[in-house]
C-alpha cells in the first residue's frame, strides 16, 4: 500500500462511501437529469458507473476469492451500455442500487486476499490488489465531486488529497514540468523533473491536474499549461 492508504485502505474507502451515499439518496429525480462536471454526463451516469464499478469489483474479488476468476466488466462495450440503461432510472431506483452494490462491495473487500491479480475486462489491463482498493477511493471520493452539488475537492480528507495528489503528479510527469505547493497539508510534489511554482490546497491541485478545475485557485508563478485529459500513466502491472 501507498504511505497515505497504509494506515486502513479498507476503512478509507467505507468512509467516503458513506458521505457519497448520503449525497446520492438527497438527490432528486431532477437533480439526477442534470449535468455533472463531466462533459456528456448526466449525474445518474456519475451515479450508475459508480455503482457499476462497485458491483463489478465485488464480482471480481469474489471470483478471487473463489478461485473462479472473473473481469470487472465483461466487456468495454458492456460497461457502457449498463451505464447509459441505469443513468435514467429514479432516483430512488439508483439510491437503492448505490446502496446494494456498496453494500456487496464492502463484504467482498472485508474478505479480500492479500494477494492476486484481477483483469478489468477479459484480456484487458490487470489490476493488483494494491491497485483495486486504490481504483476504488479514487472512483468514489473523485466522483462525488464530479456530481458538482455540495461536496467539492474542498471536502476531501487530507490523506485522500496528498495521494491523488502524488499520483496525478505522477501521471502528468510526460506532460509538463512543474513544482507544485499544498499549503494546507505542508507537501511539496514535483511533476516530471520539476518546474515554475504552483501553489494552492492539495485538493485544488490535485483537482486542476485530474483535468477538472480550470486552476483559478490557484497561485502560479507563470500562466498555467494548458492539461491534455487525464490518463492514469501506473495502474498496469
Amino acid at each position: 500500500m501507498t504511505e497515505q492508504t497504509a494506515h486502513n485502505p479498507i476503512a478509507a474507502i467505507l468512509d467516503a462511501t458513506t458521505r457519497y451515499l448520503a449525497t446520492v439518496a438527497a438527490m432528486t429525480d431532477d437533480e439526477l437529469r442534470a449535468p455533472s462536471l463531466l462533459p456528456g454526463w448526466s449525474r445518474g451516469h456519475v451515479v450508475a458507473h459508480v455503482g457499476n464499478h462497485a458491483q463489478g469489483l465485488a464480482r471480481a474479488l469474489r471470483g478471487l476469492r473463489t478461485e473462479t476468476p472473473m473481469p470487472i466488466y465483461d466487456s468495454p462495450e458492456a460497461r457502457d451500455a449498463e451505464i447509459e440503461a441505469r443513468s435514467g432510472g429514479s432516483a430512488e431506483d439508483l439510491a437503492m442500487f448505490s446502496q446494494f452494490a456498496s453494500l456487496r462491495l464492502a463484504g467482498e473487500l472485508n474478505l479480500m486476499r492479500a494477494f492476486g491479480s484481477v483483469e478489468r475486462t477479459p484480456g484487458g489491463p490487470v489490476f493488483s490488489m494494491v491497485d483495486l482498493v486504490e481504483a476504488r477511493w479514487r472512483e468514489v471520493e473523485i466522483h462525488h465531486a464530479d456530481l458538482g452539488l455540495a461536496y467539492g475537492p474542498a471536502d476531501w480528507p487530507a490523506d485522500f488529497a496528498g495521494y491523488l495528489l502524488s499520483e496525478a503528479a505522477n501521471d502528468r510527469a510526460e506532460e509538463v514540468q512543474l513544482t507544485l505547493h499544498a499549503q494546507d497539508i505542508g507537501k511539496t510534489v514535483r511533476v516530471g523533473r520539476g518546474g515554475h511554482g504552483v501553489a494552492g490546497t492539495a485538493g485544488a491541485l490535485a483537482w486542476w491536474l485530474v483535468g477538472r478545475g480550470d486552476g483559478s485557485d490557484l497561485v502560479s508563478t507563470r500562466p498555467l499549461p494548458t492539461l491534455g485529459e487525464w490518463t492514469r500513466r501506473t495502474p498496469v502491472k
